[in-house]
């Protein structure tokens, strides 16, 4: 029994059923539990179970968070919101403290500051302690004083040139030609379709706003060239592989790359890079080349990739690095609270474009394919060892920033 005061509140709609009374309706009613209480407010109800876990909490020893949403529905709303604010700020950490110890263009910009004021000093020091200086030398120091203190103004102006940039785009800011590029090819999707990718002249070198492709919205030469070069690959993959052939294949064969490259008799690695396309896979791509440095990054939702620096080791992408025309397909799981699990697929190649006595140029790539968890065992991994909280990785190169190890 419940009181008339209590089952006036449920009535006005000022207090919901709680997990007690409930589960009694379910009983004299004969209905399923879960489907009695479809009412509630199911994304609350989630989003409090995960912020107890991400607080460090056991999933079995929690709970039931129902009698919480029924009488304090604000407060339970305020809980969520705090942790997703939470989750928020933590990425904004992982990606300043890896702007701040990895970004190469700050660490070059500093350098050169740093070795422009050495100079500066040094050749003060020495005008300023040293008597009966000869005229010839002094004149020269001087110079040298000169040359060094423009040096030093023209490397601080470029430094604060270059943080304002990278301040005004978004909470990470865009501070590279790649990360330029990108940026752009995010807003249109991530790509261009087979029939704007014909029409565009992408060989072009002095294309700059013709159709489609609206280069001219990229603010460097440098981001400008890569995405023409991104676009004529592009191109060259459409006219191999068309997306409406794909989808088809696709469809009977899944999103097997392996399996589409020998069904249309191609190379594994257009075949990647034209199935992060499907908007329907909600796939992410990565490539390297032969130094381990990430030349392309499309993300895939729970799977963080690092802006500077090397990634995860046991990614599979760098297994096919090391043995080219090779398949690797693994089933992985990332750390984190979450863990969420993918199915990964990458292919290496080499190119020799100096012939057999030049040099090799090694390079992968790696799709990224969301996937249900799985009762197998899957590789775990992570973003990068900075943020990784794994604590017992064997593959570790340095101490995480994160003190909540799993």
């Amino acid at each position: 029994m419940i009181s008339a005061s209590y089952r006036n509140l449920i009535e006005h709609d000022r207090r919901r059923v709680a997990g007690p009374v409930l589960e009694r309706l379910a009983d004299l009613l004969g209905v399923d539990r879960t489907a009695l209480a479809s009412g509630l407010d199911a994304a609350l109800h989630d989003g409090l179970r995960s912020a107890a876990v991400r607080g460090g909490a056991e999933a079995g020893a929690l709970e039931p968070p129902e009698q919480l949403i029924g009488r304090f529905p604000a407060w339970a709303a305020h809980l969520v919101r705090l942790d997703r604010r939470v989750q928020t700020l933590e990425r904004t950490v992982e990606a300043l403290n890896d702007r701040m110890t990895r970004d190469p263009h700050l660490s070059q910009s500093l350098h050169e500051v740093v070795s422009a004021l050495s100079s500066v000093r040094a050749t003060a020091a020495i005008l300023a302690e040293t008597e009966n200086l000869a005229p010839d030398l002094a004149t020269r120091f001087h110079q040298n004083l000169h040359h060094d203190s423009e040096r030093l103004a023209a490397g601080a102006e470029a430094l604060v040139a270059y943080l304002d940039a990278g301040s005004g785009v978004d909470d990470q800011g865009i501070i590279a030609p790649q990360e330029e590029v990108e940026d752009w090819l995010s807003t249109r999707g991530w790509g261009l379709s087979d029939a704007e990718l014909a029409d565009a002249a992408v060989t072009d070198p002095g294309l700059v706003d013709t159709g489609a492709t609206e280069l001219s919205s990229l603010g460097s030469a440098a981001a400008r060239s890569l995405a023409l070069a991104y676009l004529s690959q592009a191109a060259a993959d459409a006219r191999a592989l068309p997306m409406a052939a794909l989808t088809r294949a696709v469809t009977e064969l899944g999103p097997d790359a392996f399996a589409l490259a020998e069904h249309f008799t191609v190379d594994p690695m257009p075949v990647l890079r034209r199935l992060a396309l499907l908007p329907e896979l909600g796939a992410g791509l990565v490539s390297c080349d032969a130094s381990g440095t990430l030349t392309f990054r499309k993300p895939a939702p729970g799977f963080p990739l690092p802006r500077f620096g090397a990634a995860c080791p046991l990614w599979p992408l760098y297994a096919a690095l090391g043995r080219p025309q090779q398949a690797m397909d693994r089933d992985v799981q990332m750390a984190g609270p979450d863990g969420r699990r993918f199915r990964v697929q990458a292919w290496g190649v080499v190119q020799r474009p100096f012939g057999l006595r030049g040099p090799d140029l090694h390079a992968a790539a790696m799709l990224i394919l969301p996937e249900a968890p799985g009762s197998h065992p899957a590789l775990p991994i992570g973003s990068s060892c900075r943020v990784c909280p794994r604590t017992a990785c064997p593959a570790r190169r340095e101490p995480s920033i994160l003190n909540d190890g799993a």
